[in-house]
């Protein structure tokens, strides 16, 4: 039974890469050449794609999160001694067509019946982000899609969250945030949004600042808690 409630949201902005999109499903996908490391390589190129924004950023040298995705699948298959041209490509495509985790387009349709404005807000390039949403079945439910690369810098930088309230003209108190990542829910939350950390794999507490509003299992909880 849902019991939290935000009232006066007026706009639900989503991550995208965990969120709305499985990551891991690249690749699953590709099992059958992949076989039993397919999970460890899934983890290492998250990890190290992650990694690479905040280094990054940290030392101002940006670049595309289509370059950072293909640099870290690069360190996991060297890790993992999988390095073959062929499989990097198949992987990489596979990485612009991510599937959608099941409960996300009858969500959205839910919420942009209701009245709500929708957004992507993502480190993925315009052109990543496209592509996924357009395979998941859910661009046309969009109000905006918003890339770091407007600002050129990754999350969790101010600037990136600021692109939200900027495009949707609205107070960051009247936006409600979601990410599957905690330390995007908990920065999302110091930047000023309503936040609902969507905590798919049950990870413990960040240990930063701020607390989101409340966590939810997956996001068939959030119209019930945005919607008056």
């Amino acid at each position: 039974m849902i019991t939290t409630k935000l009232p006066g949201i007026q706009a639900c902005v989503f991550d995208a890469y965990g969120t709305l999109f499985d990551v891991n499903s690249a690749a699953r996908t590709a099992q059958d050449a992949l076989g039993e490391n397919w999970q460890p390589l899934a983890e290492l190129w998250r990890t190290k794609q992650l990694q690479y924004t905040w280094l990054r950023g940290l030392a101002g040298h940006h670049a595309d999160f289509w370059q950072v995705t293909g640099d870290a699948l690069d360190f996991a298959l060297s890790t993992l001694q999988l390095e073959d041209a062929a499989l990097r490509a198949r992987l990489m495509n596979l990485y612009m067509v991510l599937s959608a985790y099941p409960e996300v387009p009858d969500t959205l349709r839910r919420l942009k019946a209701a009245g709500m404005k929708l957004a992507l807000l993502s480190n993925g390039t315009p052109a990543m982000l496209a592509a996924a949403a357009t395979n998941a079945g859910i661009a046309d439910l969009l109000d905006a899609t918003l890339s770091v690369e407007e600002v050129k810098v990754y999350k969790p930088h101010p600037s990136v969250y600021e692109l939200a309230c900027e495009r949707l003209q609205l107070d960051a108190s009247r936006i409600c945030f979601l990410s599957s990542n905690g330390w995007d829910a908990y920065s999302a939350k110091a930047f000023g949004f309503r936040v609902l950390w969507c905590n798919r794999f049950g990870q413990a507490p960040e240990r930063i600042p701020e607390t989101p509003d409340a966590q939810i299992a997956t996001l068939v909880e959030l119209p019930g808690i945005v919607i008056a």
